[in-house]
Formats: structure tokens, C-alpha cells, sequence
């Protein structure tokens, strides 16, 4: 190599680390400049999130993130469906005109999501935890642990992602006071109940863990002491009937139809059941009772646990 070309190649290299040092400069700069001083940090879990300040443009892809939103005054850009068609929950409807369906809660539409441009994606991570990182690269995004399962953690991390942990502290007491104050209304201490959903081939019993069921054990029921699955739940074949032995039972029928699914099978034989001899059988809104999870399905739950018992 001459002595020309050696100097044009000490020359590009030092142009090229000058031109490196100013683009790792600016892009400092910028970092520094795009973290305001409303920026704050989310634990979850899949780690932690920085938000620079309180996000206006939400999706969220669960159901008790939706409600907990809802709760706070907060209509998301976009939020998943339970099912195909079914829309999103009914006792949340009025409040979320203007939100746009991002797919089903079991698959979300990502393309749906990036197109709404949201600055902030809530969901769970039981669900989720495969999509945390295509999600990730839209927006920042957090991840409550469950759903459904112990439902005030989905609440919690959901106020936590929008800076508003007091506002949802003061309303989940709110609950539990409340809860309290029906439970004795009705007479809950010292009486067990069953929770019963019935399905098309078995029916489940909701155990103290779900989200009814641990609305009805503050109030003072006893949901008693069972194999319970990770869900809090039992799955029973219609001979099983004999395990719906609450002192009084609480009761929904998805189909809305009384003939479909194991209703029938069941209903025919459990006349000898303790809380049916005493007329304490009560049918409840399965949206609420069973799809409705977080802080405003919680208030419903305790209005008919009311209007049934009193």
C-alpha cells in the first residue's frame, strides 16, 4: 500500500470513530432527554418497566386488567375479547366506547395492537408469557403474574402500570368493607356454600381462591376444605352431584338454557341436597360471577349475593 492510500485509510478510520463517538453522544442525549421527570418504574412479573409518565394510549388482553382499568375511570385504546363474537363484557360495555377489539384473549392480534400505537400493553403473564417480547417491541408492556386466581394481584399491577396504586388500595378495601357488611346481613358466618358453574359435559365448583369464591369467603361463607386444582376449582361428571353440599348454593348455566349442557342431569337427582330441601338455591349471572373479574364485578357479585339472600 503507498503512502498516499495508507493516509486516506488513517483518515476514514478517524472520520468513522468521530462519527461513532457523535452518534453514541446524541443517542445518550436522547435517552436522557426522553426519560421525564413523570417517569416512573413498574415491578411485574416479567421484571420491571420504566414508563415516562402516565400512559393515554392502553391495551390491555385480559379480562381482570380491563375491569381494573374500567374501575379507575380509564377507557383503553384496545382490549381482547373472551371469545370470537362474544364482545367485550357486558357489565363493562357503557364504559368503553371508543375501545377497538384486538382479537381474542387466547390469541391477541398483534398487527391490531401495533396499529392502535399504544405507549403502554397490560396482560398476564400465565397467559401471555410466550408474546411478552414481540410485545414488547410495540410498546412497554407488564405482565400481571395470574388471572382470574388470586384477582387483586391483576388489579394491583394493573393501577401500578398507570400510577394510580393509592386510587386502587381505597377501592379494594372499599370491597372488603363491603363484603364484610353483606356477609353479615345475610348471615354468612357460620354457614358453607357451593358455587357451581355447569358446562356442557361436567360441571366445576369454584373453590375460595376464584374470583366469586374468595368474594363469598370475605363475606363469611365457607367454601369448605378440598382437593382443590391450581385454579381453585373442581371439574365433576354429573354423578358427582353429591359434592354440591353447601348450606346454600350459588349456581350459573352459561347457555342460559336449562336443558343444555349437565344441567339437567344434575338438577333431576339433587332434590335430596341439603340446600335444595331448604329452598336455598340461587341462579346467578355468569358474566359477573364467573367472567366478571376485578373491582366492578366484585360490586355486582355482593348486589345479587344481596338481592338473593334478603
Amino acid at each position: 500500500m503507498s503512502d498516499s492510500q495508507q493516509r486516506s485509510v488513517r483518515r476514514f478510520a478517524g472520520a468513522a470513530l468521530a462519527a461513532t463517538a457523535l452518534f453514541l453522544t446524541a443517542c445518550g442525549s436522547s435517552t436522557a432527554e426522553s426519560t421525564s421527570d413523570d417517569a416512573y418504574t413498574v415491578e411485574h412479573a416479567m421484571g420491571t418497566t420504566v414508563l415516562d409518565g402516565t400512559p393515554e394510549r392502553i391495551v390491555v388482553i385480559d379480562s381482570p386488567h380491563l375491569d381494573a382499568l374500567v374501575a379507575l375511570g380509564i377507557t383503553p385504546v384496545g382490549a381482547t375479547e373472551s371469545g370470537a363474537s362474544n364482545g367485550f363484557p357486558g357489565y363493562l360495555a357503557d364504559n368503553l366506547d371508543g375501545t377497538t377489539s384486538v382479537g381474542q384473549t387466547s390469541e391477541p392480534n398483534l398487527e391490531a395492537i401495533a396499529n392502535l400505537a399504544p405507549d403502554l400493553i397490560i396482560g398476564a403473564k400465565v397467559r401471555h408469557e410466550a408474546l411478552y417480547d414481540q410485545l414488547s417491541a410495540i410498546a412497554p408492556t407488564v405482565f400481571s403474574e395470574n388471572s382470574g386466581t388470586d384477582w387483586r394481584e391483576q388489579a394491583r399491577i394493573t393501577a401500578a402500570a398507570v400510577n394510580e396504586s393509592d386510587d386502587m388500595d381505597r377501592l379494594l378495601t372499599g370491597i372488603s368493607d363491603r363484603a364484610v357488611e353483606v356477609g353479615d346481613k345475610v348471615g354468612a358466618q357460620g354457614r358453607s356454600a357451593s358455587i357451581v358453574r355447569f358446562r356442557t359435559d361436567n360441571f366445576r365448583l369454584y373453590g375460595p381462591s376464584t374470583f366469586s369464591g374468595s368474594i363469598l369467603t370475605e363475606a363469611g361463607f365457607d367454601l369448605g376444605q378440598r382437593d382443590w386444582n391450581e385454579y381453585s376449582m373442581l371439574e365433576l361428571s354429573p354423578e358427582m352431584f353429591t359434592q354440591i353440599d353447601g348450606d346454600v348454593v350459588f349456581y350459573t348455566n352459561p347457555a342460559g338454557d336449562p336443558n343444555a349442557g349437565t344441567m339437567p342431569a344434575v338438577t333431576r337427582v339433587w332434590g335430596a341436597l341439603p340446600a335444595v330441601a331448604a329452598g336455598n338455591v340461587h341462579e346467578m349471572e355468569d358474566e359477573t360471577w364467573m367472567v366478571g373479574i376485578g373491582v366492578v364485578g366484585a360490586g355486582l357479585v355482593l348486589d345479587q349475593l344481596e338481592a338473593a339472600l334478603t
